[in-house]
């Protein structure tokens, strides 16, 4: 079994509330676009301790060549974030968020506490690092202060690195990557995704006409992801 389909399958199998309870554990979320990403640094994520199938293509894709049913879960208000949201406010954890523009988390936090009062933020940032230097001095400060819960959404492969960074520093939280969350949320209040994109699984149709800059990503994974896919079904 490939390493991030043997790692998606296991994840599967968590209870939201076992990924909330457990210390110590860092997970990410692949869809197809990113899945073409983790393919050539599996080394980086398998490190995680839990990958979510992060869309319904992923997730049928599996269906059909492995035989295996899963659930998708994504870091957006249609799936994870809101349940992870509502168990920190009721159980008083702390959230450190790092993603995005500044003014856009700063939007995007302000927007969270409207419909959670309760949430604790005890800091965030953008995702923007001049240097290696000051991603270290970063991770170094978040293990310090050690959240409940990290939320990393700086791009695909930078995320996972800065996660793992941030464990190598001493984090013994729990870790999420978030990819465009935060600035979905910014310029578009909280429920980004209307209920009919939601329902029809057509989010990512929707995303590239709201987000021109996804279009060509999306068009090469469209390329891309069903041939690798295949391929790493039958040679591995």
């Amino acid at each position: 079994m490939p390493i991030l389909i043997e790692r998606i399958l296991a994840s599967n199998q968590l209870s939201l509330e076992h990924v909330f309870a457990i210390k110590n554990k860092i997970y990410t979320f692949l869809n197809p676009v990113s899945y073409l990403t983790a393919l050539d640094h599996r080394n980086v994520f398998s490190q995680f301790d839990g990958i979510f199938a992060d869309g319904s293509v992923l997730v049928s894709a599996i269906r059909m060549l492995y035989g295996k049913s899963i659930t998708r879960r994504s870091f957006d208000m249609t799936s994870l974030a809101p349940e992870l949201f509502s168990f920190a406010e009721k159980h008083k954890k702390t959230i450190y968020i790092v993603a995005s523009q500044q003014e856009q988390v700063e939007q995007a936090i302000k927007i969270f506490r409207q419909r959670w009062p309760g949430l604790d933020f005890v800091g965030y940032r953008n995702g923007y690092f001049n240097s290696e230097k000051e991603m270290e001095e970063e991770a170094e400060k978040i293990a310090g202060l050690q959240p409940d819960f990290l939320i990393a959404g700086m791009g695909v492969l930078t995320q996972e690195t800065f996660l793992l960074k941030i464990r190598e520093a001493g984090f013994q939280g729990i870790g999420f990557t978030c990819g465009g969350f935060i600035h979905q949320t910014a310029k578009n209040e909280i429920d980004y995704y209307p209920d009919w994109a939601d329902r029809m699984n057509m989010r990512f149709l929707y995303r590239m006409y709201k987000e021109k800059h996804t279009r060509k990503r999306y068009l090469q994974a469209a390329l891309l992801f069903p041939s690798r896919f295949i391929h790493e079904r039958l040679f591995g």
